[in-house]
């Protein structure tokens, strides 16, 4: 029986499928994406270069010998690699358990594919029991939390974090999430939120599972039928 970390090196090597040599690669911010990490250093793909989504993963990428530039002057990204720490029968996701969600928003925007790698302890059937994290511009904290409670949440702000880009975090807990389309629409139009961990309006595109049978591979196409 394999434990969770071998679980997520599994999900990273079968990942690391999706990696496009001669290309920009879009990396992410997690546990997994340091499995994924360490695969790359062992193979070492002649890439472009990569986008990272966090200083974290920037000084690993470095580590590890890889180029990594801004995604202002990579552009468009055609293929995104990262973690989730829970994924719907419909590939929506909720991230920014590790505090990145804004600049992993951002990165899978703009890609054309999204690989998303998980252990399969991270699937559900409704999102909502991983606390959902909220990143806020200071000053609006207060204000935002009130409003989150009116949408049937329990915001907590995470002590003694920031953000890279030096905001802080509420995790949203008991949360429901049945319709994370209108969720995300809802938060991200409350004014002071950054950016919200709900990645239901741009889900992705391929799933990743490691589980005690091996590699189960999902595609966007296939939840929706």
């Amino acid at each position: 029986m394999l434990n969770q970390d071998q679980l997520k090196r599994q999900a990273a090597e079968a990942a690391y499928d999706y990696v496009q040599e001669g290309k920009w690669l879009g990396v992410g911010t997690g546990s997994t994406v340091n499995m994924f990490i360490e695969v790359l250093a062992e193979r070492q793909p002649k890439l472009e270069g990569c986008v990272s989504s966090s200083e974290a993963t920037t000084q690993r990428l470095q580590a590890a010998g890889f180029l990594v530039e801004e995604l202002n002057l990579a552009g468009d990204l055609p293929v995104y690699i990262d973690g989730a720490d829970e994924v719907s029968p419909h590939l929506a996701l909720i991230k920014g358990g590790g505090g990145a969600l804004t600049r992993e928003k951002i990165i899978a925007a703009a890609s054309d594919q999204f690989i998303c790698m998980v252990d399969a302890s991270k699937q559900v059937d409704v999102l909502g029991r991983f606390p959902l994290p909220v990143e806020v511009i200071p000053m609006a904290r207060s204000y935002v939390a009130r409003q989150l409670v009116k949408l049937g949440g329990e915001p907590e702000l995470r002590e003694g974090f920031t953000t890279d880009n030096g905001n802080p975090i509420l995790d949203v807990h008991n949360l429901e999430i049945l319709d994370p389309v209108a969720l995300e629409r809802a938060i991200n139009a409350i004014p002071g939120v950054v950016t919200v961990g709900l990645f239901a309006q741009r889900p992705a595109d391929v799933l990743v599972i490691g589980g005690s049978n091996g590699i189960e591979i999902r595609t966007g196409r296939e939840s929706q039928e």
